[in-house]
């Protein structure tokens, strides 16, 4: 019998296999990249994952929720009642602002927070101002969402100014993003700045998105957000269960800001995701109300990593500013340092990989022991040595 099957004209098929314009400008990110090309045995200092285990009163509440049945249904499209609470009793504990739970969307972390801000207030060729060397996903979400990318240079402490946003936005700015702590620099941005993007937000009538992930790592200085500073409705805040509590494997995030801004988000989170996973929500319910020792812990160690790690790269000679915040360090470095140092095994990563202006950098995270860094330093050491 013949075959059924059957095969479309040429043009067709050429029809068939284009893609959108939009994604064909995303690439996979550098810092994957470096990983997956990574031997088994080599020090992987490229991913930012802390090395802490979740917290065990995270773990056990979502085990009781899957024992239970609680899970085995769709929650609220915005999360849990119980969640979005505990989400906003945080804020005011931590942050010094109120929200409402109505204007909370608990998301399939912190990625997923980002991606439907700009969904919901991007149309096509709007730009989006944000740091660079900046976090490789406001790039990539900007082109996903239809923007335009705005990348603006650091001050040489890696803090992003205020007046080079101010100076960026144009008539077609949506948006301006604020990331810190910073990730990949380590930069914590001051009060003062924090007031003037909020100051920004209001003048200029464009939406500040917050990316406060980082926020209990905080070294030297205080964690501002610039939703304290502004009753304008122009900030919202992307926050997640990741690094604070280590738990960047239950993908559970949110976004909080003012009412209209939370529904049209709601939009695109609806149909792109229903609601962030159920077990998730109810382990990160229980790390927000429940102690927070394990928070304060890791905080104490990557304090106690980033002062080894700062001081062993300048004593090989490297212009290191000096990370305030997060868990990773951004050293200036000789032509040849990255690739000399992922030939002996250790993985960093290559500072272009988070923009134009990360050319000459390497990102190191120091997520790891203090044994593991000091072996990983000692041969950064030689592959100093071996590129001067």
């Amino acid at each position: 019998m013949a075959s059924s099957r059957i095969n479309p004209p040429a043009d067709a098929v050429s029809a068939m296999t284009e893609f959108s314009s939009r994604i064909e400008k995303v690439s996979i990110s550098g810092i994957r990249e470096v990983f997956e090309a990574a031997g088994e045995d080599a020090i992987n200092l490229g991913l930012g994952q802390p090395d802490f285990p979740t917290p065990d009163h995270a773990r056990q509440a979502a085990i009781e929720a899957i024992e239970t049945g609680a899970v085995d249904a769709y929650t609220s499209n915005k999360g849990t009642i119980e969640l979005r609470e505990a989400i906003a009793a945080k804020h005011d504990r931590d942050n010094g602002f109120s929200v409402d739970q109505e204007d909370i969307i608990a998301t399939a972390g912190g990625s997923e927070a980002l991606h439907i801000a700009l969904e919901a207030h991007v149309d096509s060729g709007d730009e989006v101002i944000y740091p660079d060397p900046g976090f490789v996903s406001y790039e990539a979400l900007t082109h996903i969402a239809g923007g335009e990318p705005r990348p603006v240079s650091l001050r040489e402490d890696l803090t992003m100014a205020p007046e080079a946003v101010e100076d960026a936005i144009t008539d077609d700015t949506a948006a301006f993003v604020v990331n810190s702590p910073a990730n990949p620099t380590g930069a914590v941005q001051s009060e003062a700045d924090m007031r003037a993007f909020a100051r920004i937000a209001e003048e200029h009538d464009v939406l500040c998105i917050s990316d406060e992930v980082y926020e209990p790592f905080v070294f030297d200085g205080e964690h501002h957000s610039p939703m304290s500073f502004t009753d304008s409705g122009n900030v919202v805040v992307v926050n997640a269960c990741s690094k604070a509590y280590s738990m960047t494997g239950w993908r559970l995030g949110w976004v909080t800001g003012a009412s209209d801004r939370i529904e049209r988000m709601l939009r695109a989170h609806q149909y792109g995701q229903a609601c962030a996973a159920a077990p998730s929500q109810y382990a990160a319910e229980a790390a927000l109300t429940g102690p927070q020792d394990h928070t304060v812990e890791m905080r104490e160690a990557f304090e106690e990593r980033r002062d080894l790690v700062v001081e062993e790269l300048e004593s090989m000679g490297l212009d290191v500013p000096t990370p305030k915040g997060a868990f990773y360090v951004m050293p200036r470095v000789p032509e040849g340092w990255v690739d000399e140092v992922i030939d002996r095994g250790v993985v960093v990563v290559p500072g272009e990989a988070f923009g134009e202006g990360g050319a000459g950098h390497a990102r190191i995270s120091y997520a790891a022991s203090m044994e593991t860094l000091e072996e990983a330093l000692e041969i950064m050491r030689e592959a100093t040595e071996a590129v001067r």
